[in-house]
């Protein structure tokens, strides 16, 4: 019995017969010989049956059926597929199988995904189907490999993963865009960060880590948007703001590192730039206040290239800002003090200047905005109640959380990111909807 490998690990087996069990991607060739582009999951990979070879191995009788089964492959047709590994240069993989015999396990028919070009829509509704094509795999690899690598990365740090609820009785972030449900008889919220719960975890254990589905009822229908999508936030304790930005620096170099350690052939099948990667892995990120920014876009706002609206001090960003400061840098930009209005109640004023927050968002460069979010947190007791009490907040709402500054309090701080807009980044995708398998979004809820 020939030994059952993955494509991706064919690479061991040159001149050795294995089986693949597979799926048909696409199939060609006319005559005597027949390609199979084959996938599993781990990489695509050609076949190549030669009509002559199943004669001289089963018989006429045998051999022709063998290769007729071959030649009426449909896509997306399951099979278990064994032949010779054989090295090959033309290959962008490096291999190729010289197919000695072929199973099917399941039949596809009618599968309506083919080669032509189809429509966003039609894709979305069969986003269980488009799944399985070349650059939607090579996505979800790269989304793997994040994901890989901030669970390495936090282990290497000191951190350990802390898990905060998904439902929630108050909220972390904006309450006009939270989902409410109801709980045997209370509102309860799905949950928009995890942060308030893993500041409690940062005063118990240091320094913490969630990553879980976060969720925000928000009407946007922009690229960059998600109602759901996964949130890594960290918490850690006795760290300075500095600290923490260099931090986060090193945690977005590990991931792209990660990258392009562990999906080169995703990274080439999306055709993205890795000389880019490297670029911003090996240069520092650059770091500016929110006044230097708002100086600066309007200092450059007649420019040529320069396609957003006048900002005035006090003012947000919209996406074409956030753009064109991460281009003007050409690196991931951290802008840092926000104004206290536009920013959370928690986040702690700074020293001398309490109109400002020691707070950081991440630009990332070629038109992706903002990766990360994060902040120092508001340490003093009466401070925070004092700013909860001029929002007109509920007290009542947020003892757990008050009560960590009663209770031994310290300096502490920071920041979470979200897994989709990092995985659009490193991938070089155009929208958000492809960096999760099944993206909730204002007008889609299924499949």
């Amino acid at each position: 019995m020939t030994k059952r490998v993955t494509i991706i690990d064919v690479k061991d087996y040159v001149g050795q017969e294995v089986t693949i069990g597979a799926w048909v991607a696409n199939k060609s060739g006319k005559g005597k010989i027949a390609f199979l582009q084959l996938r599993d999951g781990t990489a695509f990979f050609q076949g190549v049956a030669f009509k002559p070879n199943f004669l001289e191995k089963f018989g006429e009788e045998v051999g022709l059926e063998k290769f007729d089964v071959i030649k009426r492959l449909s896509q997306e047709t399951s099979v278990y597929v064994t032949g010779i590994v054989k090295e090959d240069e033309r290959s962008k993989f490096g291999y190729e199988l010289d197919i000695t015999d072929i199973e099917v396990i399941g039949e596809s028919q009618d599968y309506p995904i083919t080669p032509k070009e189809h429509g966003t829509d039609f894709l979305m509704d069969n986003r269980h189907l488009w799944l399985r094509s070349r650059k939607q795999v090579a996505v979800m690899q790269i989304r793997n490999a994040i994901i890989y690598a901030t669970y390495e990365f936090f282990d290497k740090n000191g951190f350990m993963k802390f898990d905060s609820p998904i439902l929630s009785g108050n909220a972390a972030e904006d309450s006009t865009e939270l989902f409410e449900t109801d709980y045997f008889g209370t509102p309860a919220y799905l949950s928009q960060s995890g942060q308030l719960y893993l500041e409690a975890g940062a005063m118990a254990l240091g320094r913490v880590f969630d990553f879980g589905p976060v969720f925000r009822a928000e009407k946007s229908k922009t690229r960059r948007h998600l109602t759901e999508f996964w949130m890594m936030d960290a918490e850690y304790s006795y760290l300075t703001h500095d600290e923490s930005l260099d931090l986060q620096e090193a945690y977005v170099k590990a991931l792209l590192q990660g990258v392009l350690d562990r999906a080169p052939q995703a990274l080439e099948t999306l055709e993205r730039d890795t000389e880019l990667l490297k670029r911003y892995i090996a240069e520092p990120f650059k770091r500016i206040t929110y006044d230097q920014a708002i100086d600066l876009l309007q200092e450059h706002e007649n420019d040529e290239d320069a396609d957003y609206e006048h900002l005035e001090h006090g003012d947000d960003f919209g996406s074409p800002h956030e753009t064109w400061i991460s281009n003007h840098f050409g690196v991931p930009t951290f802008v840092m003090n926000y104004p206290a209005a536009i920013k959370a109640f928690y986040m702690k004023p700074v020293p001398g200047n309490p109109e400002r927050v020691l707070c950081a968002d991440l630009l990332a460069p070629e038109g992706y905005g903002e990766i990360i979010g994060g902040s120092m947190r508001e340490e003093d007791y009466d401070a925070l109640v004092a700013k909860m009490d001029e929002l007109g907040m509920d007290r009542t709402e947020y003892e757990f959380y008050l009560d960590l500054r009663k209770y031994g309090t310290v300096p502490h701080g920071g920041f979470g990111i979200g897994i989709e807009r990092m995985v659009t980044f490193a991938a070089g995708t155009k929208h958000i909807r492809e960096a999760i398998p099944f993206p909730r979004m204002l007008h889609r809820i299924k499949p």
